[in-house]
């Protein structure tokens, strides 16, 4: 187990490292809209095209960049207002280690959490 940001303990094989996360949300400069297509390298199974306007496709998508997707990945398929919009739901989705990294990085994650 390693410590996270803010002193929390996660387990390290299902939290991404700190270096995985962009530094600032601001770096989250995805797309609003449209339909996005994810590489193979991030969607390896299943469906890879996602149609933002449909809520629950870019939920699904989020989740896969969250999850298996490097800094670039997050920067490139993210989107800040829209992962601080969607994280209430979001965070359910992911795993704690995930959710806890995540949250221990961006405070603009956390009030979201607790609505």
């Amino acid at each position: 187990m390693s410590e996270g940001l803010s002193g929390v303990s996660v387990s390290s094989r299902w939290a991404p490292a700190e270096e995985q996360l962009p530094a600032d949300l601001a770096e989250l400069a995805g797309p609003t809209e449209g339909i996005v297509k994810l590489p193979l390298h991030l969607a390896w199974s299943g469906l890879r095209a996602f149609d933002l306007g449909d809520e629950k496709l870019l939920l699904g998508m989020y989740r896969i960049v969250l999850l298996n997707g490097s800094r670039e990945d997050c920067a490139h398929y993210l989107d800040a207002a829209l992962l601080v919009a969607h994280w209430p739901i979001l965070r359910k989705m992911l795993g704690r280690g995930v959710r806890t990294v995540w949250e221990s990085r961006f405070t603009q994650l956390r009030p979201a959490a607790a609505a």
